[in-house]
C-alpha cells in the first residue's frame, strides 16, 4: 500500500488564464488525490496535493505540463506533512 503525502507544488510559466487550476482540478479528483489549486498575484499556480505517493507523484507529473494551452518553464515541489 502507499504511503500517504502531500506536496506543495508552484508552477511557474503561462499558466494562469489558460484554464490550468480547471484542468488541474478535474485531474486530482480523476485521480483520487485531494487538495486545492489557486492563482498567485506573480503569475504563478500554486496547488497542494495529498493522497496516496504515486498518485500525488502522478499529480506533480501532470503539472510539468497542465492545460493543452499552458507552457510551463518550471515546477517547484515541497515535501510536507500529510494531514
Amino acid at each position: 500500500m502507499d504511503s500517504k503525502v502531500r506536496a506543495h507544488v508552484l508552477v511557474k510559466g503561462r499558466v494562469q488564464g489558460v484554464l490550468f487550476r480547471y484542468v488541474t482540478k478535474d485531474e486530482a479528483n480523476l485521480r483520487g488525490v485531494k487538495g486545492w489549486v489557486r492563482n498567485l498575484e506573480d503569475g504563478r499556480v500554486e496547488a497542494v496535493f495529498e493522497g496516496a505517493k504515486r498518485k500525488v507523484d502522478g499529480m506533480i507529473d501532470f503539472c510539468h505540463y497542465g492545460s493543452p494551452a499552458a507552457k510551463v518553464s518550471s515546477v517547484k515541489v515541497t515535501w510536507e506533512e500529510y494531514t
